[in-house]
């Protein structure tokens, strides 16, 4: 019997994201893993899709809700490491559990710094694994909403007209409006014209909410700032 590696437990086996019901994506070659595993997952409530190879896994078309990869370290054909790594390539956004033999824990453990969530020990015990896939499905949904809301900024920020953009890109660096109108060479009533818009288009009232948006938007500093226009 082996132990979990780090972390504290906690949270339940719901939906970690909305847009679905969870679910586990395991990856072994092992058949009598894939069965034993998937009786531990479902009894919990989750919803499982199992894979003999990693090949067959990065065919197959992501789940829309919450999800996580349960990844077994050593499989015949592409190895666990070479499917995270796929996915990383491709920017499929997913938490991974390895599942490792006591041959490739070094081998999870450097995964586990490349990115992945974590990695258990077989045999895993049940209560051990579904906590596991419980905070692996915490993060996921954490991720998620985390993309969902830079993407919605950047939304945001393609509806400025250039000009705007620039005007952002001076008020943001502290530029008053008489400053900013002077390095565009535009009146000072234009830009004010221009910085009610951005406001508007952002969705702010305020230039501090503003500022940390650009500081999301990697325009914290001047010379970026102006060099991203």
């Amino acid at each position: 019997m082996f132990e979990r590696r780090h972390h504290n437990n906690g949270g339940n086996g719901g939906d970690a994201r909305s847009g679905g019901a969870a679910t586990v994506l395991l990856v072994d070659d092992d058949s009598t893993v894939r069965k034993s595993l998937s009786r531990v997952v479902r009894s919990a409530g989750f919803t499982i899709q199992t894979f003999a190879t990693g090949e067959e896994f990065l065919r197959h078309e992501l789940p829309t809700g919450p999800a996580c990869v349960l990844l077994d370290m050593q499989m015949e054909g592409m190895s666990g490491a070479e499917v995270h790594e796929a996915l990383r390539r491709n920017n499929r956004h997913m938490p991974v559990i390895f599942l490792s033999g006591y041959a490739t824990v070094p081998s999870a453990v450097a995964e586990v710094k490349n990115g992945a969530t974590d990695f258990l020990e077989k045999p895993v015990p049940p209560w051990v694994l579904i906590a596991a896939i419980t905070r692996a499905l915490e993060n996921d949904r954490a991720g998620s909403d985390e993309r969902a809301n830079q993407a919605e900024l950047e939304r945001r920020f393609n509806t400025l007209t250039p000009r705007e953009q620039e005007v952002m890109g001076l008020v943001v660096c502290g530029l008053l409006n008489k400053q900013a109108a002077a390095e565009l060479g535009i009146s000072e009533k234009t830009i004010k014209v221009h910085r009610a818009r951005v406001m508007e288009k952002m969705y702010v009232e305020a230039l501090a909410p503003l500022v940390l948006m650009a500081e999301r938007l990697g325009l914290t500093e001047p010379a970026e700032a102006l060099t991203a226009y």
